[in-house]
């Protein structure tokens, strides 16, 4: 290799070395003062997230709305874009990631990360989710990106909020209301999930992986199907892997299949099995038993389960409740006040004592305590 070519590629180096020294940086603060944040939650068993920057008022009070943030769209004299709407926050997108199909406003987006931006008008504004998430604000936002479109109308608030927050509100095992908060204006949007949904096709996923190796996760899928009366037939095969196996035959999975028989209409099968459970049953097993049947309107069932945990337990205070409120709810007060005292005598925790001692005068009327 000639001298002058190993002359020309070590400058060539030398000048990419330079290049990239001069345009390296350290961490630090954002330009502005605009902090960067961060926002989980969880609707049902989806988790949302949002990243964000959270630009000040800083005085600007009445020059946010229509002003800083523009009505409309808005050319910012940058990048290709000339008419482009709200970043929905400061420096690089805002961007809400959802970890399942989701409904915003009611329409449907699947799962998947987007650019998030805001089309500001006080009488009705328009949310934008875009399928580039990973550039810088808006200056390069192409509408063909747009995977949804919400109008949703702005709500003016009494407390100022200096810094622009995400805020998940109204939260339900389905649904969330996530709103921008910002001066003295809120941007609501309901998000919603199919949570009985999303949970089973979880429980399928997951049975399949080493958490299937444990009897417990079958129970739980199996329980979750009836106490929601959703796929019972599903719900008995994952019941029937532990209490058709005789390793594993127990109490819990005997009860969650008789449960679902019962659902099922097959009544003479489901108490065939719950004969064979209930020996195998715990106190606290037994008696969260009776509590169930109660709450499904069987009260002379609910006693005979009382009954049974109270002869294989006599004497303690969970059986003495368990008659008691099994008598309350068949109606007969002085047999369910005599066992009610009995577990007043015996019963030594503050919480249950004082528990106790609010039934106990309610019986004395004549009255249900279930």
């Amino acid at each position: 290799m000639k001298k002058s070519h190993r002359i020309g590629i070590l400058a060539a180096a030398l000048h990419l070395l330079f290049f990239s020294l001069a345009h390296a940086q350290l961490s630090a603060l954002p330009d502005g003062g605009n902090y960067k944040a961060s926002v989980t939650e969880r609707i049902g068993i989806t988790d949302v997230t949002i990243n964000y920057s959270r630009p000040g008022v800083k005085g600007r009070e009445g020059k946010i709305w229509g002003q800083l943030v523009p009505v409309g769209y808005a050319d910012i004299g940058t990048g290709a874009a000339k008419s482009v709407p709200w970043r929905a926050g400061a420096n690089e997108n805002t961007t809400i990631e959802f970890t399942t199909d989701v409904m915003v406003e009611g329409q449907p987006l699947p799962a998947g990360k987007y650019g998030f931006f805001v089309l500001y008008d006080p009488f009705g504004s328009t949310l934008i989710f875009s399928r580039n998430s990973t550039s810088w604000g808006s200056f390069t936002y192409d509408q063909k990106e747009d995977v949804l479109r919400v109008k949703v109308q702005p709500v003016p608030m009494d407390k100022e909020v200096e810094r622009l927050k995400y805020e998940f509100m109204d939260q339900k095992e389905n649904a969330a209301t996530i709103a921008l908060e910002w001066e003295k204006l809120s941007i609501p949007c309901k998000v919603e999930v199919d949570y009985v949904k999303t949970q089973l096709e979880s429980f399928r996923r997951e049975l399949r992986s080493d958490k299937g190796f444990t009897w417990e996760p079958w129970v739980q899928a199996a329980q979750f199907c009836a106490q929601r009366n959703v796929d019972l037939d599903e719900g008995l095969a994952w019941a029937g892997q532990i209490a058709d196996n005789a390793a594993t035959r127990n109490f819990a999975s005997l009860s969650a299949k008789a449960r679902i028989l019962t659902l099922q209409g097959k009544t003479a099968k489901a108490d065939s099995i719950m004969k064979e459970a209930l020996p195998l049953g715990t106190m606290a097993d037994i008696h969260l038993y009776g509590r169930q049947l109660l709450g499904e309107k069987k009260p002379k069932e609910a006693l005979e389960a009382f009954k049974f945990n109270y002869d294989k337990h006599p004497n303690e205070m969970m059986t003495n409740v368990g008659l008691a409120r099994g008598y309350s709810a068949n109606g007969e007060y002085k047999k369910a006040l005599e066992y009610m005292k009995k577990a007043q005598a015996a019963v030594t925790d503050p919480i249950n004592k004082a528990n106790i001692e609010k039934m106990i005068p309610v019986l004395e009327q004549g009255k249900d305590i279930n």
